[in-house]
C-alpha cells in the first residue's frame, strides 16, 4: 500500500529544483517497470524531449537534501503541457460563447482551478513515488549501499580516580560493518594480554572499551580506529588517572613508619570506625555455561560507612575450596564490585561458588551454583570429554594418570579412554595407549627422565571420539627424591656441619632388591614397587623385572632391552584372569645380581569393582525451576568418586544430565528445569572402575515452588483486619487476620466474598473462591478496573463455615505503579519472654519496581502515641523473622514491619495486637540431647496442652523442605526431632510451637560451632574412648635401655593391649618386654637397645569392652637418630662408669690471686688408679702444681702467660679401664674476627666470625654503649659461625659506635666499629640521604575561583642542590609575570599565579634532579567560574 503525503505551502523562500516539464504520465510505466535505479535529478533521463523549463516542486534544504514537496498557489497559466493547455483554451472559448453570464463564467473558472490543483497534486504525488522508488533501488544496489565509516558519537575524555573503572564509548555507522580497533598510545590493546584489565564490547554498533581498576599507567591517549572497504576513520580520547591521597613527608623514624593493614591503607582510629557493615547486592544467580565459553560472576559490595580507599579482603571459593588466581580463574575488584572470570570453561569449573567479603567487623558471603554443560560433540553421538585429569606417583620410568568419567556417554556405552601426552613448551601430542582402557587410571611409560609433561584424556564409543579433556598440571618424569631436591628443601640448622665421603664400590655386583610388592593391579596393567639393596656405595644400579605364570617355574624377563632406573615398574600385556608372580634383579656395570624374593600370585583383573546402583531416589520441590533430589547411597562402594544425576520430562524418554561433575553427597539441587513440567530422576555412582547401573526412577514431581503445609488456624469465628496487599487492573490480593476464637477444631480454610459498590451503594455478594484456601492471603480475580469493591471472609473447620467478617473498607481496583514495595502481612509474635520475643511476617505481595531486599521492624508501647514509633533494627533484615530484645518486663507492645527495595521503603504493615512481655508460667525451652548411641535430638516439653494440641516443628520458621533430614517423635506432652545424618545442611534455627495452647513455643539455634560440638559428643558416645592420663612417651633407662609407656584411667582388669610397630603386632620376647600394671594403669614396653631397623611408628591399642583408644609415637628421621644416639651414649656411659671415670670434666677457674686452677671431679677410683696430666701431648711431671683431694684433681698455674696456652688433658686408668678429659686453654682474643661493615640490598650489615658458636654463648649488640632494641628495621641473627646485625633503610640517626659482646660464662670479649658517612660500605646510605627529594607541601588537587591568586610552596632536599623544573601538562614552563617560579636557599620552591583564569586549569609537576636521583611531585589545578557553579547547583536541585 502506497501512502502519499502532499505538503501545500505558499512560502516562496524554499529553493526549488527544476527539471523537464515532461515529468508526467509518459514516464511512469518506464520507471515502474525498470529494474535499474533512477534519479529524479538526472535531467537527461527524466526529460528526453524538453520543451521548456518547469519546476518540479521538490523542497530541498541548504545541502540539497529533499525535505518535502511544494504545491504552488494556482496561477491563471492553465496547465503544464501543450495538450492540456490547448484543451483548456478551447473549453474556455466554448464556455465563454455558451455562457455569457458573469456568474456562469465564475463558476466555470472555479471548476477549472479545482481541476488544475488536483492535477498538480497528482503530479507531485507521482514525483514522490518515483523518487522513493529510485531511492529503494539505491538501497538495493550493493555499490550504492557501501559507504565509509562515520562516527555518530565519538569517545570523550575522562578524568578518574585511582582504582575506579572507566568506559570509553563510541557509535559508528558504515557498510560493510566497520572493524573497530582500540589503541593506547598508538599500541593496539590486547585484552588477553592483561586478563581482567581491559574489556571490549560491540553491541548494536556501539563499541565500548572498559578499563578496570585504573592506575597511573592508564593515563594515556586512547584512539579508536574504524575501518571497512570504503575507508578508515579515527577518534581520540584521553584518560587521566588521579591519585586519591596526599603524600606527606615526615622525618624517618621507627615511630613514623606507616602501619598498613591487609587492605593496604591507613585505617581510621577505633573511635572513628567502630563497625563496618557489608552488604552484597546485585548478585549472580544460578548460572549455566558451556565448555569453551568464558563466564564472569560478579556481585556489588556495599560497605558502610564509606571508607576512603578501603579495600576489603575478597575471596572466592568453589565447593568450599579457596580459589587462587590462575589462567583459569581471574579475580577482579573494581572498588565496589567483586568479579570472578572463568576463562575457557571446563566441567572441572562446575560447583558451588561462594564470594566471601571480610572486614574488621566480620564477613559476608553469597553462594550460587555454576553448571557447565558439555560442548557440542565433534562427531554426532560421541561421548562428553573426561574431566579432572591428574598425575599420581610420578617416577623416572612412568607416571600414573587418573581422571573422572563424563556424565554424557553420547547414547552408547563408553568403550574406553585414550591418554595423550605432550612435552611442556611443545605442541606435539602423542597417544600413549594403542587400545582404549576402561579403568580411569593409566600408567604412562616411555618418558624421558627429567622432562616435564602434560596429559589429556579422550573418551571413545561406537560413534567416535570425544573432545579432549582439560590438560593436567605439568609434572616431571623423575623420582620424588630428585624432585624434592630440586625444590631446594633443606634440613633445619643443627649447629654442626658433618662432612662425609664415600667412595663407590667399583666392580661389586649389587645384592637382592628388598620388599617387592604389587601396589596396583588392573586388567590392563600391574604396578610393582620395591626397595634398593641394602648395600651403600654401589655404582649406577638399575633393575630387570621378571614374571612367571603361577604353577610354572619358567621366569621371563619383561624389560629385556633397557633396565629401569627407579624402584617402580608398570607391566602391560598380561593375560586377564591369569595369575602371575614377579621378581626383580639388580644390575650394574659389574653384572646382574640375584633375584629378589618373588611376590605372591597376583591375578590380573580389576580389583576395584564397579559400584552398585544407588537406592531409592526421592525428589522434592524446591523452586519454580529446581528440584531437590535425594537418594540412598550405593552399598559397599569402594573408592567412590561421586554420583551423576539425570532428569527427564515425563513421556519424553529423553534424559539430560543434571550435573556434569560428580557430587560426593546423596542430595543435590537440580536447576534449570522447566516450570510446570513433570520430571523423573535417576542416579548413577562413579569410581575409577566405571559407572554403575542406573538407580530406579523416582516418582514424578511437578516443577513449581515448594509450598509449606497448611498453617494451623482457628475455628470459624469471623476473621478481621482485611487489607489490600496488591492491586492490578483486574485483580486484588487481600490479607486478613486469623479469628480470635479458635473453637473446637483447627481451621481447614477460608472463603472470600466480594461485592461492587456503585456511588456508595453496595451490590450483592459473590463468591471469590469455591474451594477453601489455607493461607490468609488470596487474589480475587475478574474484577473491573476503576471500580469500587468490598470484601468479607469466612473461616471453616470440620464443624462448618463460620459467620462472615464485617465488610471491609471500600477499595478501588486500579493498578499500583509505586516504586516501593507494598506492606508485609500476617505478623505473628512467638516465643514471648520477659525481655524478648520473635516476630514473624510474610513478605509483601507487591514487590514494587525492584525485588524486596530487606525489612524494618518498628515498635512502640501499646498505650503510647503515634509519635512513639521507633525502629528496632538499623540495618534491614533479610529474613522474614526477627528477634526483638531488651523489652521491659510486663509492658505491652505493638509492632509493624516495612519492606524495602532499591527504590526505598514501603508503607508499614497492619500493626499487631498488643503483646505483653512476660514469660508464661511453666514455659519450657528446647533442650538438645545426645544419647548413649550418639543420636542427636532436640526436645521440647509443654506443660499445658489440650487434646487437640499438636507440636509443629520448623526450621528457620519455615516447614522442613527435606523431611528426610529429621525424624519427629511425640509422646504425650513431649516431642523431639532426631537428626538422621547431622551435617551442614542442618544448620539453622529450629522452632516448635504447640497449637491450641497459650502460645507455647521455643527455638534453638544450631550454629556451625554447635554442630561441631554435638558431632564430637556424638562420636564420643558412639565410640567411647578410654581416657589417658598421659599419651605414649619414650624415656631412656640405665644401660641405654629404651622404655615406651603410657598411663590409662579407669581401665578394668579385662582390658586388652595390642603393641604395634609399623602396623605389625609385636609380642613378648627377647627384644620386647611388656608390662601392664592394672592398679596404676601404666602400660610399658622396654627394649635393650635401638638399631636402624627399629625406626618407625610405635602404637599401643587399648580396648576395654566397647571403649577403645590408641596412642602412637613416631620415631623417624632426626628424632630417631637422636634417640638412638642417646641410647648408645647411655650404654657407653654405663660401661665407662664401671671403671674410673670423670664425674665433672676438666674446667678452669681464676683465683683472686690471678692464679689459674685446672680441676676435674672423678669417681670409682682405687688405690692403684693413676691420674696423668698432659699438655699438648706431653706429660706434666711437676708434683708441686698437682693435687688430689676429695675426689678432685687440680693443676695450678701460678702466673699464667701466653706460654701456658695449649691443650690440657687428664687420663684416669687402672685394670678396669680408663677415661680422658681435655680442655683447650687458648687466647680468647683470637676467637672472633674484627667487626666489619658491608652493604646489602636492604641497607647496612655489621658482622663478625667466631671460632665456634653454641647456645651457651651470650651475644649482646650495643649502639653508643646502650643495648639495641630490635625491631622490624633492626634485626640480628646467626648464619653458621657468622653473627650479624642488619639495619634496613639506614638514616643519619643510625651513625655512631656499634659494639658486640660475647660471654660464655667464664669470660667475655667486645668488638667495636664506627659507623659513619665515610667508606665504601656506606654508599647506599649516602645515596639515600643525598638523593634529590620533593619533601612535601604540594596538594593533589587545587580548586580555585577565577581571578584569585594561587601560591604553593614545597620543600626540596638533596646534596648537591637539585635542579628544579616545573611542568604543565607534561610541558616545561618558565617564570613570567603571570606565573612566578622561585627556588630559594636551595630548599624552598614556590609556584605563584597572580590571577588565575580558566586557561590555568591543568596538571602541574615539579621535577628535582641531582646525581643521586630524580623525583617529582604532581598536582592538578581546577579553575571554576562562580556563576557557572551556581547554575550547576540549581540544576542538581531540580533533578533531585
Amino acid at each position: 500500500m502506497l501512502n502519499i503525503t502532499v505538503k501545500i505551502t505558499t512560502k516562496p523562500s524554499l529553493p526549488l529544483i527544476h527539471s523537464s516539464s515532461s515529468l508526467g504520465l509518459d514516464l511512469i510505466p518506464t520507471c515502474l517497470c525498470s529494474s535499474s535505479s533512477h534519479s529524479l535529478l538526472d535531467e537527461s533521463r527524466l526529460s528526453p524531449i524538453p520543451k521548456r523549463a518547469k519546476p518540479t516542486y521538490l523542497a530541498v534544504d541548504k545541502e540539497n537534501h529533499i525535505i518535502g514537496y511544494v504545491v504552488p498557489v494556482f496561477r491563471t497559466g492553465l496547465s503544464d503541457t501543450e495538450d492540456v493547455r490547448a484543451r483548456d483554451s478551447a473549453a474556455y472559448m466554448a464556455r465563454r460563447d455558451l455562457f455569457t453570464s458573469g456568474l456562469e463564467m465564475e463558476r466555470s473558472e472555479l471548476i477549472s482551478r479545482r481541476e488544475a490543483m488536483r492535477e498538480s497534486a497528482n503530479r507531485i504525488s507521482m514525483s514522490k513515488r518515483l523518487h522513493e522508488h529510485g531511492e529503494h533501488f539505491k538501497r538495493m544496489n550493493e555499490d550504492s549501499l557501501m559507504h565509509p565509516p562515520k562516527f555518530v558519537i565519538k569517545p570523550r575524555s575522562h578524568t578518574v580516580w585511582e582504582k575506579q573503572c572507566v568506559r570509553l564509548h563510541c557509535t559508528v555507522s558504515g557498510w560493510p560493518d566497520p572493524r573497530v580497533v582500540w589503541y593506547k598510545n598508538n599500541v593496539v590493546i590486547n585484552p588477553y594480554a592483561s586478563p581482567g584489565k581491559y574489556k571490549l564490547e560491540s553491541k548494536y554498533r556501539m563499541h565500548t572499551l572498559e578499563i578496570n581498576r585504573c592506575d597511573f599507567d592508564d593515563t594515556a591517549q586512547y584512539r579508536v580506529s574504524v575501518m571497512n572497504s570504503s575507508g578508515e576513520l579515527s577518534a581520540i580520547a584521553s584518560v587521566v588517572v588521579k591519585s586519591t591521597f596526599q603524600q606527606v613527608h615526615t622525618p624517618f623514624s621507627p615511630q613514623n613508619l606507616p602501619t598498613f593493614s591487609k587492605s593496604r591503607l591507613l585505617l581510621p582510629s577505633p573511635k572513628q570506625m567502630s563497625r563496618v557493615d557489608t552488604n552484597i547486592v546485585d548478585t549472580f544467580g544460578v548460572s549455566f555455561g558451556r565448555e569453551g565459553e568464558t563466564m564472569t560472576l560478579g556481585c556489588t559490595v556495599i560497605i558502610y560507612p564509606a571508607l576512603h580507599r578501603y579495600e576489603p579482603d575478597v575471596q572466592w571459593y568453589r565447593d568450599d575450596v579457596l580459589l587462587s588466581p590462575s589462567k583459569w580463574h581471574q579475580m577482579h575488584w573494581s572498588g565496589d564490585r567483586a568479579m570472578l572470570t572463568l576463562a575457557h570453561l571446563n566441567k572441572e569449573d562446575e560447583g558451588l561458588y561462594t564470594l566471601r567479603v571480610s572486614t574488621k567487623s566480620g564477613y559476608e558471603t553469597y553462594s550460587a551454583y555454576v553448571f557447565v554443560r558439555d560442548a557440542d560433540a565433534e562427531v554426532e553421538g560421541a561421548p562428553g570429554a573426561p574431566l579432572d585429569v591428574r598425575c599420581l606417583d610420578a617416577n623416572k620410568d612412568y607416571i600414573i594418570v587418573t581422571w573422572k568419567q563424563p556424565a554424557v556417554d553420547g547414547g552408547g556405552s563408553i568403550l574406553g579412554y585414550f591418554v595423550d601426552r605432550c612435552e611442556v613448551e611443545t605442541t606435539h601430542w602423542v597417544q600413549c595407549n594403542d587400545t582404549p582402557v576402561k579403568f580411569a587410571r593409566f600408567p604412562v611409560t616411555g618418558l624421558v627422565e627429567g622432562r616435564s609433561y602434560i596429559f589429556r584424556v579422550r573418551a571413545v564409543n561406537q560413534s567416535g571420539m570425544s573432545r579432549p579433556s582439560r590438560v593436567s598440571e605439568p609434572v616431571a618424569a623423575m623420582d620424588p627424591a630428585d624432585r624434592a631436591r630440586m625444590r631446594g628443601t633443606s634440613a633445619p640448622w643443627t649447629g654442626q656441619i658433618i662432612v662425609t665421603e664415600e667412595e663407590p664400590a667399583e666392580g661389586v655386583v649389587p645384592g637382592r632388591p628388598r620388599e617387592l610388592m604389587v601396589t596396583e593391579a588392573t586388567k590392563n596393567y600391574v604396578v610393582l614397587s620395591w626397595k634398593p639393596p641394602g648395600e651403600k656405595g654401589l655404582e649406577g644400579v638399575m633393575y630387570y623385572v621378571e614374571k612367571c605364570v603361577s604353577g610354572t617355574d619358567t621366569w621371563q624377563r619383561v624389560n629385556t632391552e633397557i633396565p629401569v632406573k627407579s624402584p617402580r615398574f608398570a607391566l602391560f600385556d598380561l593375560a586377564e584372569g591369569k595369575s602371575y608372580s614377579f621378581r626383580v634383579r639388580c644390575c650394574n656395570a659389574a653384572g646382574v645380581g640375584e633375584p629378589s624374593d618373588p611376590t605372591e600370585a597376583t591375578t590380573v583383573g580389576d580389583k576395584l569393582d564397579i559400584p552398585s546402583a544407588p537406592g531409592k531416589v526421592i525428589p522434592t520441590r524446591n523452586t519454580d525451576t529446581s528440584v531437590v533430589v535425594s537418594w540412598e547411597a550405593s552399598r559397599d562402594a569402594t573408592d567412590l568418586v561421586g554420583y551423576y544425576i539425570e532428569g527427564s520430562v515425563v513421556g519424553s524418554d529423553v534424559w539430560e544430565p543434571c550435573n556434569n561433575k560428580p557430587v560426593n553427597v546423596t542430595r543435590f539441587i537440580c536447576h534449570g528445569l522447566i516450570t510446570g513440567e513433570t520430571y523423573v530422576f535417576r542416579v548413577r555412582a562413579v569410581n575409577a572402575a566405571g559407572i554403575s547401573q542406573f538407580s530406579p526412577e523416582s516418582e514424578p514431581v511437578e516443577v513449581k515452588a515448594a509450598i509449606g503445609g497448611g498453617i494451623p488456624h482457628a475455628s470459624p469465628a469471623p476473621p478481621y483486619g482485611i487489607t489490600v496487599l496488591e492491586c492490578v487492573r483486574d485483580s486484588m490480593v487481600l490479607s486478613w487476620k486469623q479469628p480470635a476464637f479458635v473453637g473446637g477444631a483447627d481451621i481447614t480454610g477460608y472463603f472470600v466474598d466480594y461485592r461492587e459498590v456503585v456511588d456508595g451503594v453496595p451490590g450483592q455478594w459473590h463468591e471469590a473462591n469455591v474451594r477453601a484456601i489455607s493461607e490468609r492471603a488470596y487474589r480475587v480475580c475478574d474484577l473491573h478496573e476503576n471500580k469500587n469493591y468490598q470484601f468479607q471472609v469466612r473461616a471453616a473447620n470440620m464443624a462448618g463455615v463460620g459467620i462472615p467478617s464485617l465488610p471491609s473498607e471500600t477499595f478501588l481496583c486500579e493498578e499500583w505503579t509505586i516504586a516501593v514495595p507494598g506492606p508485609p502481612h500476617d505478623l505473628q509474635a512467638r516465643e514471648v519472654r520477659n525481655d524478648s520475643l520473635v516476630l514473624l511476617w510474610k513478605p509483601p505481595v507487591y514487590q514494587g519496581r525492584n525485588p524486596v531486599n530487606g525489612f524494618y521492624v518498628d515498635m512502640k508501647e501499646a498505650e503510647a502515641p503515634e509519635e512513639a514509633w521507633r525502629g528496632v533494627n538499623r540495618d534491614a533484615a533479610e529474613k522474614t523473622f526477627f528477634k526483638i530484645k531488651n523489652l521491659q518486663e510486663g509492658e505491652s507492645y505493638i509492632f509493624r514491619v516495612r519492606a524495602q527495595n532499591q527504590a526505598g521503603v514501603g508503607k508499614p504493615s497492619d500493626v499487631t495486637e498488643p503483646v505483653a512481655a512476660e514469660t508464661k508460667p511453666g514455659t519450657k525451652e528446647i533442650v538438645v540431647d545426645v544419647d548413649d548411641d550418639g543420636v542427636i535430638s532436640l526436645n521440647f516439653e509443654c506443660g499445658e496442652m489440650s487434646p487437640d494440641s499438636k507440636f509443629v516443628w520448623s526450621k528457620n520458621y519455615e516447614d522442613f523442605s527435606d523431611t528426610s533430614r529429621v525424624t519427629q517423635e511425640t509422646k504425650g506432652n513431649k516431642s523431639k526431632i532426631i537428626f538422621n545424618d547431622p551435617g551442614e545442611e542442618d544448620i539453622g534455627i529450629y522452632s516448635c510451637i504447640v497449637t491450641h495452647s497459650d502460645g507455647a513455643s521455643s527455638s534453638y539455634t544450631l550454629s556451625d560451632e554447635e554442630l561441631k560440638r554435638l558431632l564430637e559428643v556424638s562420636h564420643d558416645h558412639k565410640f567411647p574412648i578410654i581416657p589417658l592420663k598421659s599419651n605414649l612417651a619414650v624415656e631412656m633407662l640405665e644401660k641405654g635401655r629404651v622404655r615406651f609407656w603410657l598411663q590409662a584411667e579407669n581401665m578394668s582388669a579385662n582390658g586388652k593391649i595390642d603393641y604395634i610397630f609399623n602396623d605389625n603386632a609385636v609380642s613378648q620376647g627377647e627384644k620386647y618386654k611388656m608390662n601392664f600394671d592394672k592398679n596404676t594403669g601404666v602400660i610399658e614396653m622396654t627394649m635393650d637397645s635401638l638399631t636402624p631397623a627399629d625406626e618407625g611408628t610405635y602404637s599401643f591399642q587399648l580396648q576395654d569392652g566397647k571403649a577403645t583408644n590408641q596412642s602412637s609415637l613416631v620415631l623417624i628421621g632426626d628424632v630417631f637418630k637422636q634417640l638412638q644416639k642417646e641410647s648408645e651414649f647411655q650404654s657407653k656411659e654405663w660401661v665407662r662408669k664401671q671403671g674410673p671415670h670423670f664425674i665433672e670434666y676438666l674446667s678452669y677457674e681464676v683465683t683472686p690471686e690471678c692464679c689459674v686452677i685446672l680441676k676435674c671431679k672423678v669417681g670409682n677410683i682405687k688405690k692403684d688408679t693413676s691420674a696423668i696430666w698432659y699438655k699438648d701431648g706431653h706429660e706434666i711431671k711437676s708434683e708441686q702444681s698437682l693435687s688430689f683431694t676429695e675426689g678432685v684433681l687440680k693443676l695450678e698455674i701460678a702466673q699464667i702467660t701466653k706460654k701456658d696456652a695449649g691443650m690440657y688433658e687428664v687420663v684416669l686408668k687402672d685394670e678396669r679401664g680408663k677415661d680422658t678429659s681435655k680442655l683447650n686453654l687458648t687466647d680468647q682474643a683470637n676467637s672472633s674476627t674484627p667487626l666489619k661493615i658491608t652493604s646489602t640490598d636492604e641497607g647496612i650489615r655489621l658482622y663478625t666470625f667466631v671460632s665456634f658458636y653454641n647456645d651457651l654463648l651470650q651475644v649482646t649488640w650495643h649502639y653508643k654503649d646502650s643495648p639495641i632494641a630490635f625491631s622490624d628495621r633492626i634485626k640480628s641473627g646467626v648464619v653458621g659461625e657468622q653473627l650479624w646485625l642488619q639495619i634496613t633503610e639506614p638514616t643519619e640517626k643510625d651513625m655512631g659506635k656499634y659494639a658486640i659482646e660475647f660471654n660464655d660464662g667464664k669470660g667475655g670479649l667486645r668488638r667495636t666499629v664506627e659507623l659513619s658517612g665515610q667508606g665504601k660500605h656506606f654508599g647506599p646510605l649516602l645515596i639515600l640521604l643525598d638523593r634529590a627529594r620533593v619533601a612535601g607541601g604540594l596538594p593533589d588537587v587545587v580548586t580555585i575561583q577565577e581571578g584569585k591568586a594561587l601560591n604553593l610552596t614545597c620543600n626540596i632536599s638533596g646534596n648537591p642542590v637539585p635542579e628544579v623544573t616545573w611542568l604543565k601538562n607534561e610541558k616545561e614552563i618558565t617564570s613570567d609575570e603571570h606565573c612566578i617560579l622561585k627556588f630559594e636557599s636551595g630548599k624552598f620552591a614556590s609556584f605563584t599565579i597572580t590571577g588565575v583564569n580558566t586557561s590555568d586549569t591543568g596538571k602541574y609537576s615539579i621535577l628535582v634532579k641531582n646525581k643521586y636521583g630524580t623525583e617529582s611531585g604532581d598536582f592538578t589545578v581546577s579553575v571554576f567560574i562562580p556563576e557557572e557553579a551556581a547554575v550547576k547547583k540549581k540544576k542538581k536541585k531540580k533533578k533531585t
